[in-house]
């Protein structure tokens, strides 16, 4: 499997569409993986709040997620 397949594939929503809400939640989950790795090797300090901006913003991605139903229509078609 090609890392381009894995990346369309965290991508899609539940229904096999690309969501915004995916592509901001893994966004979210690299910057604040980025953080941690330049805070435990480089010792750029980042500010407390902006981690807690991260984390919720994946906490209400990812709770939004497990709410959402899957629809019975499936996929939209062009």
């Amino acid at each position: 499997m090609k890392i381009k397949d894995i990346f369309h594939q965290l991508l899609k929503d539940k229904d096999g569409n690309f969501s915004l809400r995916e592509l901001f939640t893994m966004l979210y989950v690299l910057m604040s993986i980025i953080s941690w790795v330049g805070h435990q090797f480089f010792g750029v300090v980042v500010p407390e709040y902006m981690f807690y901006a991260f984390i919720s913003m994946v906490g209400a991605g990812t709770f939004g997620y497990s709410l959402e139903r899957k629809s019975k229509s499936g996929p939209l078609r062009k």
